[in-house]
């Protein structure tokens, strides 16, 4: 019996609690989820791949102490073509999450082409949790650009990084 290895893939600039809930979900739908931090520097992302992913890390570190899930969640970044790295990983399927309608054409899009490139990659889609479905990361980075309380859309850790890097940026 062949494992079932899932990606799930994002630029998590900054990671919410949004994408927290469709990691502790997604674990429990195969044998392995990865959590795939990408490069993505056509969305010019706040923080840097390094400091994404470790910000990642750190929370699925927290989730794998807690066995949240039925199996540890693993965090790896890459950049190119998310099928190369499906392949690599030896993924049989995607995890994307849905927040609104409006983000099903994007979604229905991306996994066509995915489909195309690797056929036999699935694509699979949790719907956001009820109180997390409006949060989308660009809003954070809003809201802690005017130094707003973003403490009930990100963890902690999450949050100081944020504040620290508007500092940094309002500095330069």
């Amino acid at each position: 019996m062949s494992r079932k290895v899932i990606i799930y893939p994002g630029t998590f600039d900054p990671l919410t609690y949004g994408h927290i809930d469709i990691i502790e979900r997604g674990a429990n739908l195969g044998d392995q989820l990865i959590v795939a931090v990408s490069l993505n520097s056509g969305k010019q992302p706040l923080f840097t791949i390094e400091e994404r992913t470790a910000l990642v890390m750190a929370e699925v570190k927290q989730i794998n102490a807690k066995q949240k899930t039925t199996t540890p969640v693993l965090v790896k970044s890459f950049s190119g073509l998310l099928t190369d790295f499906a392949t690599e990983q030896r993924a049989t399927a995607i995890l994307r999450g849905l927040r609104a309608v409006a983000d099903f054409e994007y979604e229905f899009q991306m996994a066509s082409i995915n489909k195309r490139l690797h056929g036999e990659l699935e694509t699979m889609f949790l719907m956001a949790a009820e109180q997390q479905h409006f949060v989308a990361s660009r809003f954070v980075k809003e809201i802690a650009l005017f130094n707003g309380d973003v403490s009930s859309f990100v963890p902690a850790n999450v949050a100081d990084a944020l504040h620290r890097k508007m500092k940094e940026t309002s500095a330069n």
